[in-house]
């Protein structure tokens, strides 16, 4: 998870102009917003709720217990912390996702000794119909992989079928798995290899579930999504931030919404905008970022010349400190 962490906010701090996110509804739901609570310092999931418009619920990364968030994306404070009870202590949370059956699904699924764990764990609660503090018992289920442990940031939960998917994150790419139709407990829920990803810090499907977004710290892609495979790939247009980490789909598929680790974190809006150009429905990204094309390990091969010109400095700061850090 904290890979790659300076180079991201070298990256961010030269880009501190960066263009200006798009404006949303007019009651100010699912607009760009700052995470105010300062209990959250690693949100390093993001959901936009399905039963309380411009909600989003988040958590925070390792180091923490087994807390669930709601944040409203008006005004950026908490409405309502979930503390799940039934679980064990959580390890290493990354990730977080709603499915069709009303379920808050939370992946802890990190693995920052990059598979030294045998099994990882996925934490289901129904959504809250108020939003209150509250503490509410959640199924654990235990997650294995088919092909040997490993790390993964990444967890989806498809908004038509059910089906939780996670992607791995590993330098030289990573995979995408897919769990069985149905969790059960009392048992390893194993989940197989479908497909090749690129780096991956978190993932989302549309609300239709006819695309997926995956992204890294520096770029994004979209995938087409039919028959649990992928299709066709294409660019995704995403805001370079410090430690990117997140990122969901708002709850009427209109834009996408890229979240920050942090104090006081950010989670930038992105509109999307149908083009047809066959990728998965042809989603094209504009305003609130910087469009990058990635390579197979999610890091900008192409894209502006401002953005190319910021990462390269970026890791160019990391080598220069780390040079430093080995002399000393």
């Amino acid at each position: 998870m904290r890979s790659y962490r300076l180079a991201a906010l070298g990256a961010a701090a030269l880009l501190a102009l960066a263009a200006a996110p798009a404006l949303a509804d007019d009651d100010g739901a699912d607009r760009s917003f700052t995470i105010e609570d300062p209990r959250i310092t690693e949100s390093s999931g993001l959901a936009a709720s399905r039963a309380h418009p411009g909600i989003y619920w988040t958590h925070n990364d390792s180091d923490d217990g087994p807390y669930v968030f709601a944040v409203d994306s008006r005004t950026g404070k908490t409405v309502a912390t979930i503390t799940m009870k039934g679980v064990g202590q959580p390890r290493d949370v990354e990730a977080i996702s709603i499915g069709p059956d009303g379920n808050v699904y939370v992946g802890d699924i990190g693995d920052n000794l990059n598979g030294s764990w045998d099994h990882v764990w996925i934490y289901r609660f129904p959504e809250p119909k108020v939003l209150k503090d509250a503490t509410v018992r959640a199924t654990q289920f235990d997650v294995k992989y088919a092909d040997g442990a490993r790390n993964a940031e990444a967890l989806m939960v498809h908004p038509k079928t059910g089906r939780v998917y996670i992607a791995s994150k590993n330098e030289d790419g990573g995979g995408l798995y897919e769990g069985p139709a149905k969790l059960t407990t009392g048992g390893d829920n194993i989940f197989r290899r479908v497909g090749e990803v690129p780096w991956v810090t978190d993932g989302a499907f549309s609300p239709d579930g006819k695309e997926l977004v995956l992204r890294s710290y520096f770029s994004a892609r979209g995938y087409a999504f039919a028959n649990g495979r992928l299709g066709k790939d294409y660019d995704v247009e995403s805001p370079l931030l410090p430690q990117s980490e997140s990122v969901t789909f708002t709850a009427d598929g209109s834009a996408l919404m890229y979240g920050s680790e942090g104090e006081q974190s950010s989670v930038v809006r992105v509109d999307l905008e149908k083009s047809g150009d066959g990728g998965g429905g042809g989603a094209a990204h504009r305003a609130g970022g910087t469009k990058d094309t990635a390579d197979g390990n999610g890091i900008p091969a192409k894209g502006t010349t401002l953005t190319g010109g910021i990462v390269l400095a970026a890791l160019a700061v990391v080598l220069f400190l780390g040079r430093r850090r080995r002399k000393g």
